[in-house]
Formats: C-alpha cells, sequence, structure tokens
C-alpha cells in the first residue's frame, strides 16, 4: 500500500512540476486607447490609460505601458498591439509585456 501511494505521489510531483505557469502565448489583440488618462491607484496613485481590447464594452484601466507607443492626450487611438508573457515579472509590475505593431487609427476628439 505505501508503495502504491509513494508512487502516486511521485506521479503527481511530475505532473505537477512540468506543467507551464505562464500558459500565454504571444499573440497580436486590437486594443482601444480613450482620448483622456483618468485617476487610479497600483503601486500607488497615478494616471491610467482607458482601453477596451477585442470584446470589451466598457472601458478599463490599463496600469503598464506599450513599448514604442507615445500617448497625445485628446486623441482617441486604435492599435494592434502584441502580447507577450514576461518569464520573471517584478512583484509589483504586470506579468504581461505589451508592444506596438502598429496605429491604425488616430482621431483627434
Amino acid at each position: 500500500m505505501n508503495r502504491f501511494v509513494l508512487s502516486l505521489l511521485l506521479v503527481v510531483l511530475t505532473v505537477l512540476s512540468s506543467c507551464d505557469k505562464n500558459d500565454l502565448k504571444p499573440d497580436v489583440v486590437t486594443m482601444r486607447v480613450a482620448d483622456h488618462r483618468q485617476d487610479c491607484v497600483g503601486v500607488g496613485p497615478q494616471k491610467c490609460l482607458l482601453v477596451k481590447t477585442d470584446g470589451d464594452t466598457d472601458w478599463k484601466f490599463f496600469y503598464s505601458g506599450i513599448e514604442g507607443f507615445s500617448y497625445e492626450e485628446g486623441f482617441e487611438y486604435q492599435l494592434l498591439v502584441k502580447r507577450e508573457p514576461i518569464a520573471n515579472p517584478p512583484a509589483d509590475g504586470s506579468s504581461i509585456r505589451y508592444t506596438l505593431v502598429e496605429i491604425v487609427d488616430k482621431i483627434k476628439m
């Protein structure tokens, strides 16, 4: 009986250790960015971008930056953005890196 329990435990540990904790694969998403920032609290008080990604109906706070994107207040953007996991993210940071692929649209509001 002890051998069975030990064998079962070994199998379970092997399966769990082989699981990838970061299942997110790099992908490209469409992101709409509002024409203004809004007060929010992340690590501390800050101004967050408001974004909608594929399928969102409501604006959501975006605490991270988008590499290669220079935001201008007063413009609403439609962007193609690459999302990819960060292997060892900082404790107070995002586990996803966002990189600008293309500015699809920039509208003066």
